[in-house]
């Protein structure tokens, strides 16, 4: 392990001079010639808490069944009727071009 030569007390000055919220941890690294995360595990030591020693792995959460927001279901409801619009508008323009033999729908790569 590596040791920085700082005593407890000074290790105590630098943790106090944090939680007094004065300091971030990169400016007493800076100021003490010391990495801020070495501070940052004397902090949290301090405070009671571990530190981990690798980056912890992301979970993915599962996906619950939840009820929705009332505005998601506002939402899905407004999506169902537009693709009920658009159903119907393409039943209208088939029903006018099967009465009328006359092609409404623009077709891709026309002549001109």
């Amino acid at each position: 392990m590596k040791k920085t030569g700082k005593t407890a007390q000074e290790k105590e000055a630098i943790i106090t001079e944090y939680l007094l919220g004065e300091k971030s941890y990169r400016q007493l690294g800076a100021q003490y010639n010391i990495d801020f995360r070495l501070i940052h595990s004397w902090v949290k030591k301090f405070q009671g808490k571990s530190v981990p020693k690798t980056k912890p792995k992301t979970q993915i959460q599962p996906i619950s069944a939840e009820p929705l927001p009332t505005d998601v279901k506002t939402l899905q409801e407004e999506l169902r009727k537009a693709k009920l619009y658009n159903e119907l508008l393409n039943s209208m323009i088939d029903i006018a071009e099967d009465q009328l033999k006359i092609d409404i729908r623009k077709k891709s790569g026309t002549k001109r």
